[in-house]
């Protein structure tokens, strides 16, 4: 079904020199296929991971709670809950440096085989788990035998790194409110939004990707989960439609082609959710109850005609 909730997901820490945070594995307790999805809280004072880049990669942060700085290319800058930091691949170091009461975030990063990440302070390239000259020991242990990352007093924040304060929210016909932070112009790989449903109503209209990814995570508030399988698909397997309860701390993993679609409504207090989504210039997506397509990379919708179930076997 692709839903877990963070309460469940057990917590791994790892400590290793002016590193110490513990991670939580969201997306893998989810179900995602081509994102990764971790929440971790970093210890105050302490790095999450060391200053790295990704050379496919793209990483999108969520700052839940605490404060810290957002080290980046050797100058940091400070960073607060609702805060949104973007790393595209081949573009910045970075790392994280939790303040005195430690800092939480949400991270998704784009899943690529053919991945590599540059550790400029030991001049490790990590290939998956093997870095350079063959090793197969964990290039932190190299960093933890360092000295401590230097830096300075913060200095102005870069256009990579924005709160929800800071960008204009997009009203939908008073249902629902968008502060859309990884745009177009921000990033490359996918689309990052915090979202707010007001009391009892309905997101998103049911829809679902053949090659886009989805993934959620509720904030506060409570509501559900509707997922409607499409048509022929539901002649063939017998699915039926489900209406799943959400509450905060839910993940809900969305990956592509499944031909089931999804939408949520808000319960009575209201739902606030992270919505981050893969960008694919070849994805279609379906809307059921329109019976339209899109064709995303072409931006042309049509409508079409919802064909029975086909068994394969020939008409008489």
């Amino acid at each position: 079904m692709g839903l877990a909730h963070w309460d469940d997901v057990e917590p791994h820490r790892r400590v290793k020199g002016e590193m110490d945070a513990t991670w939580q594995r969201l997306g893998e307790a989810a179900g995602t296929k081509g994102v990764g999805v971790n929440l971790l809280r970093v210890a105050p004072g302490k790095l999450p991971t060391p200053p790295h880049s990704h050379g496919a990669s793209e990483e999108v942060y969520y700052v839940l709670e605490g404060s810290g700085l957002a080290w980046q290319d050797g100058r940091v800058h400070e960073v607060r809950p609702g805060d949104c930091i973007i790393q595209r691949a081949a573009e910045h170091e970075h790392t994280l440096i939790a303040g005195p009461e430690g800092l939480e975030y949400i991270v998704f990063g784009t899943r690529h085989p053919t991945d590599f990440g540059w550790l400029p302070r030991s001049e490790a390239v990590r290939f998956g788990r093997q870095w350079v000259e063959g090793r197969v020991d964990d290039p932190w242990e190299r960093e933890a035998e360092g000295l401590p990352l230097a830096y300075g007093e913060p200095t102005e924040r870069p256009p990579n790194i924005l709160n929800i304060d800071e960008v204009e929210l997009e009203e939908h016909r008073g249902r629902f409110v968008t502060a859309p932070l990884a745009t177009k112009d921000r990033s490359d790989q996918a689309g990052f939004h915090w979202e707010r449903l007001n009391p009892g109503v309905r997101g998103s209209v049911p829809h679902c990707h053949s090659e886009e990814e989805e993934i959620f995570v509720m904030l506060e508030g409570e509501g559900t989960l509707h997922l409607w399988p499409s048509p022929s698909f539901a002649s063939g397997t017998g699915a039926q439609k489900e209406e799943i309860p959400i509450r905060a701390g839910n993940v809900v993993a969305r990956p592509p082609a499944t031909r089931v679609s999804h939408w949520f409504r808000a319960g009575p207090n209201g739902l606030t959710m992270l919505i981050y989504g893969t960008r694919k210039p070849n994805d279609m997506c379906w809307y059921p109850r329109s019976n339209k397509i899109a064709w995303r990379g072409l931006g042309v919708i049509g409508r079409i005609e919802v064909l029975e179930y086909d068994d394969g076997e020939p008409d008489d």
